[in-house]
């Protein structure tokens, strides 16, 4: 369980330095495509050096099958509660790729899928929350550390996409706990801003208009970007709702 134990280490390192977040989406012509979310630690191990890890260590480059790890813990997740059972089921159709490398000093967690249609995409920093929630199973000591920015608690994400309206809509399901959340991010201010949440989204025909102002687009017009400070996304989660009307 040696890539779960590196999986806490990263998202430890959140809670302390600047980390990039990633969220990608490509969309074909049937409406199928792939999702993943990506999390990137390279500039902390930068501004970290040999004291955050060693360059003698070993590559930690291993992707991991959601569904084959449940299948083999099959017995020990039943012994769990209900609510925790489905999140873990939840990840059923994910995998996840984690590259440590001391000696570039890279380090880069993906998490990805396949959909058939995206209306049945999840939100994806939840699902790297129970992702943190296995490594939580395998040793009751280790936190969850995304648990502590209230993420996947305080909102949820719905995808639509009709073949010609992409929307992406964040609903606010707790405002206690949001509020908690902006409460708590104190001291971390300066930091949560260095990291960044970005959008990257991909589809099938010409882009026609898209309603965040400052997205930026692919020459061929078929994808663009968008990008807020973490501390303004984790503040108001609806920063990136966004509409995507695509040409005939």
């Amino acid at each position: 369980m040696k890539t779960f134990y590196y999986l806490t280490l990263c998202l430890m390192l959140l809670l302390v330095s600047s980390c990039q977040f990633s969220e990608t989406i490509y969309i074909n012509n049937d409406g199928s495509g792939k999702m993943s979310f990506n999390l990137d630690g390279s500039q902390l191990m930068q501004m970290g050096g040999d004291q955050m890890v060693n360059p003698n260590e070993k590559v930690i480059d291993s992707t991991v099958v959601f569904k084959d790890f449940l299948e083999k813990n099959k017995d020990s997740i039943a012994t769990l509660p209900a609510e925790e059972q489905q999140r873990l089921k939840a990840l059923e159709n994910f995998n996840m790729h984690m590259l440590i490398d001391p000696k570039t000093k890279k380090m880069s967690v993906d998490l990805f899928t396949d959909f058939k249609n995206v209306d049945g995409l999840h939100d994806m920093f939840k699902m790297m929350n129970n992702a943190g929630a296995l490594n939580q199973k395998n040793d009751d000591k280790k936190p969850n550390p995304f648990s502590n920015l209230g993420t996947g608690e305080s909102s949820k994400v719905d995808y639509s996409f009709n073949g010609k309206v992409f929307k992406r809509s964040v609903t606010i399901t707790d405002p206690e706990q949001l509020a908690k959340v902006k409460d708590s991010i104190g001291d971390a201010e300066m930091m949560l801003s260095a990291s960044t949440y970005t959008i990257n989204y991909h589809f099938p025909k010409k882009i026609k208009s898209v309603s965040l102002e400052d997205a930026s687009f692919s020459e061929d017009h078929k994808s663009f970007s968008a990008e807020v400070s973490f501390k303004d996304y984790l503040i108001d989660p609806k920063r990136l709702d966004v509409e995507v009307i695509l040409e005939d």
